[in-house]
């Protein structure tokens, strides 16, 4: 999916930004900013369901040892036998959920609409809310902790949000970044011996080398949406992705690009790509619609291109604990193997 100067339209699908999966329309959006509402109504909570596991999951992270995916309708799940086993949350929302991240194996933070943000101090065991914005009308998409007390939160329409309290307060700081469009920010990521990077619509780029306090604007090398952005075991190395199996390394924090070919089976990928995790290894896997799972084994210069016969899209990945794969989109969370076939399959 791709996004042009029509801001409205674009924004009927903001929900999904961050995953690059045109699975179904959001409410659309305004630009109005306000720091928090000013009459939260009373938690409506998740509705717990069997059939929660098999939904729409957006990210996938772990907490410890633990497994944690967020998706749709505030689902929350979590799994401590590698996947094998979900157990569902009680979340204090029914909205979408775009993203999570652990600092610890106690302590997370998971994002989605109305410009929402929860906590957990168990595991994810149990959420709380922190912060929700029913007057921004715009989705946040991703989440970035330092340690437990400082983090930052990108969305939609240029939104960044801080905290230095561990997520008791949030403050809009959206004006330190040169962003005078509003490109919708889809992803943050910690680069190695770097800083931070922001990636976002229109293959808008953003770096920071003091944990967020300035930003510097990048020309990019890419003008189509970018959808993630993640660093690799080198030092000041990192990929950025996006529409049609577009993928770019650095090597100098996002000063220079060099473009990775990605060759399917029937020539080049050109589904989107929507999320990657870097592995205790070093290796790295990058997953999108159209069940496209890539890997590299060489700091992201190279990849193997696998694409699943369930053609189900992706938008999530995470180390399974086992050497297997955790993989969360359409269809909910499964496990799978290094490559990303069917367990039951080489």
């Amino acid at each position: 999916m791709g996004w042009v100067v029509c801001r409205p339209r674009a924004a009927r699908r903001v929900a999904l930004l961050a995953t690059a999966l045109s699975l179904f329309g959001a409410v659309a959006l305004s630009t109005a900013v306000q720091a928090a509402s000013d009459t939260p109504a009373a938690a409506v909570f998740a509705i717990e369901s069997p059939k929660a596991a098999k939904g729409l999951m957006i990210d996938v992270v772990h907490a410890g040892k633990r497994l944690v995916a967020v998706g749709d309708r505030g689902h929350i799940l979590y799994s401590d036998d590698q996947g094998a086993t979900w157990a569902q949350a009680k979340v204090p929302t029914r909205q979408l959920l775009t993203a999570v991240f652990f600092v610890d194996d106690k302590h997370g933070w998971a994002v989605g609409h109305d410009a929402q943000i929860l906590a957990s101090s168990d595991g994810g065991a149990t959420w709380t809310q922190q912060y929700q914005d029913l007057k921004r009308e715009a989705p946040l998409l991703d989440v970035w902790f330092k340690n437990a007390s400082h983090g930052l939160a990108v969305g939609a329409y240029g939104a960044l949000l801080e905290t230095n309290d561990g997520g008791n307060s949030w403050e809009d700081v959206s004006d330190r970044l040169d962003n005078e469009d509003q490109f919708h920010l889809n992803a943050i990521a910690a680069i190695k011996d770097a800083g931070l990077f922001i990636v976002g619509e229109q293959g808008s780029m953003f770096r920071s080398s003091d944990d967020g306090q300035t930003w510097e604007k990048l020309e990019g090398p890419y003008e189509g949406s970018l959808f993630g952005v993640i660093g690799t075991a080198q030092p000041q190395t990192l990929l950025a992705y996006g529409l049609r199996g577009n993928l770019y390394r650095s090597t100098d924090f996002g000063g220079t690009w060099e473009q990775v070919e990605l060759n399917a089976a029937r020539g080049a990928l050109e589904f989107g790509l929507s999320g990657a995790t870097l592995l205790e290894d070093g290796s790295l896997v990058v997953v999108g619609n159209g069940g496209s799972v890539v890997v590299s084994h060489d700091d992201g210069q190279t990849f193997s291109v696998f694409n699943r016969p369930d053609r189900i899209s992706l938008s999530a990945v995470t180390a399974a604990g086992n050497g297997n794969l955790i993989l969360a989109g359409q269809g909910g969370v499964r496990v799978a193997r290094p490559t990303g076939a069917e367990l039951e399959k080489q």
